[in-house]
């Protein structure tokens, strides 16, 4: 097998975190969390809250291994030692999918091993999600809140009173319905937001063809595709930059929606009237943040949308890149639900990843191809 059909295969088995549902709920409790959107969020909150590029990346990695082990709640009781034997299988076979995964297979280890300043930071997110995820929200669970309360008390948690004493008042404040004010104010309601992220649904399906997908977790399949498929970049590319763009990407959708690349005939997406309704978006969610970070964010946001420098150019790749290897897997996709021909394809993708990730689409089109040639009608 070459780099990209180990890459592309690690990738595709990634999706299936996608599935893996955890005992954290939505915030507008319409349905469960999953590990994928939760691994988006978090590595959000990262950003949020400054922490390096190199925890972001742990954070990506942190729950894959949970496509074999499935998710623990931490209000139950658990065999602890045959759970950390089940990942560190899991993460042999996962990372083993990869001639180079011993690079990602050790930073994952480092994340739960929590003994450097980045790994500590990265579970101080993953962490502190959790909480504010129930505590932000507008209607919170009963049991859920019990659940947060022992967190604090006694749980893993409870050790943030000295780490990040901030968060933990915060915490206090919601759980007695006082609100959280100043800059820590404005980034938890940000990150509040983010959440509907995970409620926009893209035409795009999963590599099962079970469900659409949505665009919080798109976002973080975007991100983890930068990470793996990064040898393939140009070498002015700045991945971890490419990261970031990733992750912020899609939050206009929470205002706008989704407008799948080939409706009406490919003329929907893209139109100057998207173009507003987005850029009206970004000034509202950017601007629950303090200023500063509002306008850094933005500027990420605007770079991506601009697709003029090498990091946006690979960005740009793989937001086209991942749906087309998830119509491959789904036999089709939406090429089938839209009627798409391989010229139309070329047109509104293949010219896209051909500018930032030729090797992408080099790889892909061979593919693309004998598809529609096996189903030409």
């Amino acid at each position: 097998m070459s780099d990209l059909d180990q890459s592309f295969a690690f990738l595709c088995e990634a999706d299936r975190l996608k599935s893996v549902q955890r005992a954290s709920v939505l915030m507008d409790l319409s349905r469960p969390e999953n590990s994928a959107e939760h691994s988006w969020h978090v590595a959000l909150y990262g950003m949020v809250f400054g922490i390096s590029d190199r925890a972001i990346r742990m954070l990506l990695l942190h729950d894959l291994v949970e496509i074999d082990t499935g998710d623990h709640p931490i209000h139950l009781q658990h065999d602890t030692p045959a759970i950390e034997a089940a990942e560190a299988a899991a993460a042999r076979r996962l990372f083993g999918m990869l001639a180079q995964g011993a690079g990602h297979a050790d930073l994952w280890s480092e994340f739960e091993q929590a003994a450097t300043p980045d790994a500590r930071m990265a579970k101080r997110m993953d962490h502190v999600q959790p909480i504010m995820q129930v505590l932000c929200a507008p209607d919170p669970l009963p049991d859920h809140l019990q659940i947060v309360r022992d967190n604090m008390a006694s749980g893993r948690a409870a050790r943030l009173r000295q780490e990040w004493p901030q968060i933990m008042q915060a915490a206090d404040a919601l759980l007695v319905g006082q609100p959280v004010t100043g800059e820590l104010g404005q980034r938890l309601r940000f990150l509040a937001e983010a959440d509907r992220l995970k409620s926009v649904y893209r035409a795009s399906r999963l590599c099962d063809s079970s469900r659409r997908e949505n665009s919080a977790e798109h976002s973080w399949h975007l991100a983890l595709y930068a990470l793996i498929m990064a040898a393939h970049a140009d070498p002015r590319v700045d991945i971890s930059r490419v990261i970031r763009m990733l992750i912020l990407h899609d939050l206009v959708e929470i205002d706008t929606g989704d407008v799948p690349l080939h409706s009406a005939n490919g003329q929907a997406h893209h139109s100057a009237d998207q173009m507003a309704a987005e850029s009206a978006a970004a000034t509202r969610i950017f601007g629950l943040l303090p200023d500063a970070q509002a306008v850094e964010f933005r500027a990420l946001w605007e770079e991506f949308e601009a697709a003029a420098t090498p990091d946006a150019l690979f960005a740009k790749s793989l937001d086209r890149a991942q749906p087309v290897m998830q119509n491959l897997a789904a036999d089709g996709g939406t090429w089938a639900e839209f009627n798409v021909t391989y010229p139309q394809l070329q047109q509104r993708v293949g010219r896209q990843i051909a500018r930032g990730a030729p090797d992408l689409w080099r790889w892909l089109d061979q593919r693309a191809q004998r598809w529609f040639t096996q189903n030409a009608h």
